[in-house]
């Protein structure tokens, strides 16, 4: 059963060249694309309360989706149970082949794609473009290498020649995922990707805000052929469907908040199931005397400003050595003050609006605190509600203080603090002075040592003369949190191998391993220790 949706009719104005994007809504948001989206969330009957999705841009409601209960869970848990048997049996050419179609699907479609993220997250179309990519990134990455991570592995046996052992990798089953609203498609299917082709059903629970994108994501692997329920999409509120959710996968992936993330891992340890969680950040970049400031300005852009600061990666403290500390400050507040807001659909626009008035209010409220209490303000520092609802300035401060809020907590918006220093020692020790350790950016002309500076952060990705994206694209290297930022790895062979068990299997040749009837324990003893240390010294059997 599908709960009736109910689907309100975009208003196109007379006159309003803001919001010109309006003449350009996207098909998949008309009331019949958002009710065949709809369609597809698994329902164990009877009526739910309807949550409602409104776009950022105006505020103006773009339709709804069930509030799903723990009932629905349930009847998804038992689908993807089912599916996930013959999914798992499907040879790993026949993924490969899926996830190629998925990655040229995309490419395709890319266009209509970026419409729906901006409209139902808000975002830059230049950051709408980046999710996108990242996803048909990992669909070409898993698919050509997936088999590779995943192919049986012989292992050295205790004893060369007389004992065999193979590793071999089994999907978990049903693995459960808690996605974010701040890329509402990067996240979602550029995790579930690794965990399909290592042959696992998925159960996404995208966030409340962006439940449409998940749901566009899922109905485009089923014209690709991936079968029925092996990806399912429930949407509601995270308090009620998260507890069912992880009791009942066997895997649990969440990425958002350090709070919420304490919360999810608790309950994972408490059905014995792993899981992975991208947390919170307070993310350093560092620049030094030597570097180029054009191209640390920019790269501040696009660190603190990228989709309007919610990003798990992004900027919110930036250190500049004395030497070049006005020079930057200058260049970088000038650049700042130009960039172009807008709620438009063309790639010229800079940054976007934030999600939501919660968000907006958050901004506001770091801001207006450090401002209290002595911060000074370089560039920004207002919401636009000219534009739209929820935009607010991309803001720059100096001299604040760890009594701040924007000190003590992740802002997560367009907000950032300059700091200066003297010597490279005390960026680094001042870059490790957080609980988080997700992301940092280091500039300088020396990249040796710039290498070298990054291995002294505490942080899963440092990323040398540039934001994030070099890490980030990396698809073949992990990425993750240190401290309170997380557990475990997206990409590379750690961001599929988290979705499996491995099996060890060992066969024995000639003789036992250990004493037998019969057999003089001392001569045991003594054939087993010189058999050591030949093995010792024979490097090409150790």
């Amino acid at each position: 059963m599908v709960v009736e949706v109910k689907v309100s009719t975009p208003y196109i104005p007379a006159a309003e060249p803001l919001y010109h994007w309006r003449q350009r809504w996207p098909h998949h948001l008309t009331p019949d694309g958002v009710a065949a989206l709809a369609r597809m969330i698994p329902q164990a009957g009877g009526e739910r309360e309807l949550i409602a999705v409104r776009t950022p841009f105006t505020g103006e409601q773009i339709g709804t989706v069930p509030a799903c209960n723990a009932a629905d869970v349930n009847e998804a848990l038992a689908r993807a149970r089912r599916a996930q048997k013959t999914w798992a049996q499907t040879p790993l050419a026949e993924r490969r082949a899926i996830l190629l179609r998925y990655h040229d699907l995309l490419l395709r479609r890319k266009d209509e794609l970026i419409d729906v993220i901006q409209m139902e997250s808000g975002k830059a179309r230049r950051h709408a473009l980046e999710e996108v990519f990242d996803v048909v990134v990992n669909c070409r990455h898993y698919a050509y290498h997936g088999d590779r991570y995943l192919r049986t592995r012989p292992r050295r046996g205790a004893l060369p020649i007389i004992t065999w052992t193979w590793e071999h990798r089994h999907p978990v089953g049903v693995v459960g995922m808690i996605a974010p609203w701040n890329y509402p498609f990067t996240i979602p299917i550029s995790d579930a990707l690794p965990a399909l082709m290592a042959g696992n059903a998925v159960i996404l629970k995208p966030a409340e805000e962006t439940p449409f994108m998940a749901l566009l994501g899922a109905k485009l692997l089923r014209e690709v052929g991936l079968p029925d329920d092996v990806f399912q999409v429930v949407t509601g509120h995270g308090r009620e469907i998260g507890p069912p959710l992880i009791a009942g996968v066997n895997f649990v992936g969440f990425t958002g908040s350090t709070a919420t993330g304490w919360i999810v891992a608790k309950q994972a340890a408490e059905h014995m199931i792993r899981c992975s969680l991208e947390l919170g950040g307070k993310n350093p970049m560092i620049v030094l005397d030597d570097a180029n400031i054009n191209s640390a300005v920019e790269g501040a852009i696009r660190g603190c400003f990228s989709n309007a600061g919610q990003l798990c990666v992004s900027f919110e403290r930036v250190y500049v050595q004395s030497g070049i500390y006005d020079r930057f400050v200058s260049a970088l507040v000038k650049r700042t003050r130009s960039l172009h807001l807008d709620a438009g659909l063309d790639y010229q626009v800079e940054m976007g609006s934030l999600v939501s008035a919660d968000q907006l209010a958050k901004v506001k409220e770091h801001v207006e605190d450090a401002l209290a209490r002595g911060a000074t303000l370089l560039a920004g520092g207002r919401a636009r509600p000219d534009i739209g609802p929820y935009f607010y300035e991309p803001t720059l401060l100096a001299d604040v203080t760890p009594d701040m809020l924007t000190v003590r907590e992740e802002t997560f918006g367009p907000v950032a603090a300059i700091y200066r220093f003297d010597r490279v020692d005390e960026a680094i020790q001042a870059a490790n002075d957080s609980p988080y350790g997700l992301n940092a950016g280091i500039w300088t002309r020396n990249e040796r040592f710039g290498r070298m500076l990054a291995r002294r952060i505490q942080a899963g990705t440092v990323n040398v003369n540039e934001a994030y994206a070099a890490a980030w694209a990396s698809a073949d290297a992990p990425m993750g949190g240190m401290k309170e930022s997380g557990l475990g790895r997206r990409h590379g062979a750690e961001g599929i191998l988290k979705y499996t068990e491995s099996q060890t299997v060992s066969a024995q040749r000639i003789i036992p391993l250990a004493p037998f009837p019969g057999l003089n324990v001392h001569a045991y003893a003594w054939a087993t220790t010189l058999a050591l240390r030949v093995l010792r010294r024979l490097p090409f059997l150790r």
